[in-house]
């Protein structure tokens, strides 16, 4: 599944949730979206490195997606990521996730190994 082909625009994200309930071997972001077909499902980041959360709130209206994309080792945040580690992380193959939001402008950046729909 590529994550650049889901249809992003106007679903609805309904919840965010950050598992790290075993540190460093189990550090996982959730997002629950409703997609435009009506659908539910629950997507994961796994192997999570690092997550800036710009999200806006005091809005009373669905938190609608404006746009999502990812990027591999090309990104510039993740060159950036690895040159902070030093090395201790390059054999560790990274991805770049970013989801914009319609309704409050929000940006959702992760870094992470993968991401899984459920």
């Amino acid at each position: 599944m590529n994550f650049n082909n889901l249809e992003w625009h106007d679903s609805i994200i309904r919840n965010v949730m950050i598992d790290r309930s075993n540190p460093g071997n189990q550090d996982v972001l959730q997002i629950e979206i409703d997609w435009p077909n009506g659908t539910r499902s629950i997507l994961f980041f796994k192997n999570v490195y690092w997550a800036n959360l710009e999200m806006n709130f005091g809005v009373v209206c669905p938190e609608s997606i404006l746009k999502a994309h990812s990027e591999g080792r090309e990104s510039v945040l993740v060159k950036n990521f690895y040159q902070k580690w030093k090395g201790m992380i390059n054999d560790i193959d990274l991805n770049f996730y970013e989801i914009e939001t319609n309704t409050t402008r929000s940006k959702i950046k992760i870094i992470a190994q993968k991401f899984e729909l459920e």
